[in-house]
């Protein structure tokens, strides 16, 4: 399996959306916006949210829905390759976006849950029912960063609530095929979580030792931090892994860890397309390209995309 670069030259990618079209919307942290990439590599900015926009994913009604993290600093390496480093100083809050592919008109659903505020929230997927379950990372300052959780949320913008917390760096975030678990990686530890679900919305929490009510279904050695996550048909999750790059593919019951390699130490996300649901798309972040691959077996379709 060899990556085929799509696009060059984006402001730290992640988010990618393949849509029916053969194009991919995407999140540009660095350059604060949602960009769609045409199957020829041209790119258009679809709306300037400010802040650092981060995972994205489109709902129910034909909208994109982003976690907006609130902004990073970034570190710039002489050749142009770049790293988030820390919340920016013109941190701007961490909100869950919706936007209208059509007019680029962005909505703010929510900034908080209850007295709560959301830091940084990081990655998100649609259930059947047309709620969200997303992640909220936090924020690091130079001598501390923010305890993290995962949440639910409905498109109306009128209920949220925190499912599991507290969580180390909750980033990448995905359902299994029968929506019975919800899964939710850990950056700074490299472990992957997962939460029954007795109900659209409700985790069924396990009792201590869990830290949050949810179960270890695996990690990795070496010098692997995960990052985002997209789950394949027959329910392997497949976690872009950062420093040592690439796609850590991981048995939902952790009885297997296999590791693609890439050539980005900020391998972010992937996501998959295509008519056989077999191209993986995979955003390497601090080179900033959207590359594509064969994969060996088909992505989970997408509720509410592909159809």
């Amino acid at each position: 399996m060899e990556p085929r670069t799509i696009a060059e030259g984006l402001r730290f990618p992640e988010g990618p959306i393949a849509m029916p079209d053969g194009s991919v919307v995407l999140v540009e942290i660095e350059r604060q916006t949602l960009s769609r990439v045409s199957p020829d590599g041209k790119v258009d900015v679809i709306a300037e949210l400010g802040g650092g926009p981060n995972g994205a994913a489109m709902g129910p009604d034909g909208a994109i829905y982003v976690c907006n993290n609130g902004g990073f600093v970034f570190h710039k390496e002489a050749n142009g390759d770049m790293r988030p480093i820390r919340q920016a100083y013109d941190y701007s809050g961490g909100r869950i976006e919706r936007v209208d592919l059509k007019t680029g008109e962005v909505k703010v659903l929510y900034t908080h849950c209850g007295d709560n505020r959301l830091c940084g929230p990081n990655d998100i997927v649609f259930d059947r029912e047309g709620g969200f379950w997303f992640s909220d990372l936090g924020k690091a300052r130079d001598r501390d960063w923010d305890r993290s959780g995962l949440y639910y949320a409905t498109v109306d913008g009128k209920h949220i609530e925190e499912a599991a917390f507290p969580l180390i760096t909750a980033n990448g975030v995905g359902l299994s095929p029968d929506e019975k678990t919800v899964y939710a990686a850990e950056t700074h530890t490299g472990r992957l979580w997962a939460f029954d679900l007795e109900a659209p919305g409700r985790i069924s929490k396990r009792p201590w030792p869990s830290p949050h009510g949810g179960w270890l279904v695996g990690n990795t050695k070496g010098f692997r931090n995960f990052d985002s996550l997209a789950v394949d048909a027959n329910g392997k999750i497949c976690v872009a892994t950062l420093m040592d790059g690439g796609i850590t593919v991981i048995a939902p019951d952790g009885s297997s860890v296999d590791h693609v390699e890439m050539p980005d130490p900020y391998t972010t996300n992937i996501c998959f397309g295509g008519p056989d649901m077999k191209t993986a798309w995979i955003t390497l972040s601090s080179t900033g390209k959207l590359v594509a691959m064969d994969w060996p077996v088909p992505g989970l379709k997408l509720n509410f995309l592909n159809k």
